[in-house]
């Protein structure tokens, strides 16, 4: 969180987020080269010149490097659909919410490494599992937000089509990203995702 006397985040922050960073791209490079289950925690802390109790002060687990944090960004996705106004219609809210988040991503993980790790873990079992795990958190944080939007007594079984519908637009889009190789950039493949349901939802 940032400091009590800035804005802005705070010098140990930096240092942490670029630690986290230089790991990160070590990683993804000996995951995409060698494979994720061929390569070990204590490889990854060596080729970063650090040992593995290090590496687990930035990453719990090794598929942490890969998925992140998903309650971190399950709460931000959540927390801007609350955000959004109760005129709008709730498939916009998540739209809308969505694109926040995968603005957000872009710009603070980039193109090109986001590009890697989402190719790393659609090529991965362990991975795939840990991301419809992760989805399967959102949704728990997502669906009563959308329930409190919409009337009658299917409510509750409408805000989970709405939001599971909302989480395979998310995925769909996320995969065409990693596999363009031509410059599309992902806000317009999530908005043309979403836009293929919108009359429909």
């Amino acid at each position: 969180m940032p400091s009590a006397s800035s804005s802005g985040p705070s010098l140990r922050e930096v240092s942490r987020d670029a630690v986290r960073a230089r790991i990160t791209d070590i990683a993804l490079g000996l995951f995409a080269e060698r494979g994720f289950d061929q390569v070990t925690v204590e490889q990854v802390a060596a080729a970063a010149g650090m040992s593995a109790r290090t590496f687990h002060r930035y990453f719990p687990a090794k598929e942490d490097v890969v998925i992140g944090d998903p309650t971190r960004w399950g709460e931000y996705v959540r927390d801007t659909l609350a955000a959004r106004p109760r005129s709008e219609p709730v498939w916009e809210s998540l739209a809308a919410a969505f694109d926040t988040l995968v603005s957000h991503q872009v710009d603070a993980i980039g193109d090109a490494r986001g590009k890697l790790a989402l190719r790393v873990l659609g090529s991965t079992a362990s991975l795939r599992a840990r991301n419809v795990e992760k989805h399967l958190a959102w949704a728990r944080l997502l669906t009563p937000v959308v329930t409190e939007r919409l009337t009658g007594d299917d409510a509750a079984l409408r805000a989970e089509v709405l939001v599971q519908s909302a989480l395979a637009c998310f995925d769909v889009a996320l995969t065409a990203w990693a596999n363009t190789e031509d410059g599309t950039e992902l806000p317009g493949l999530l908005e043309r995702a979403f836009a293929t349901l919108a009359p429909r939802v």
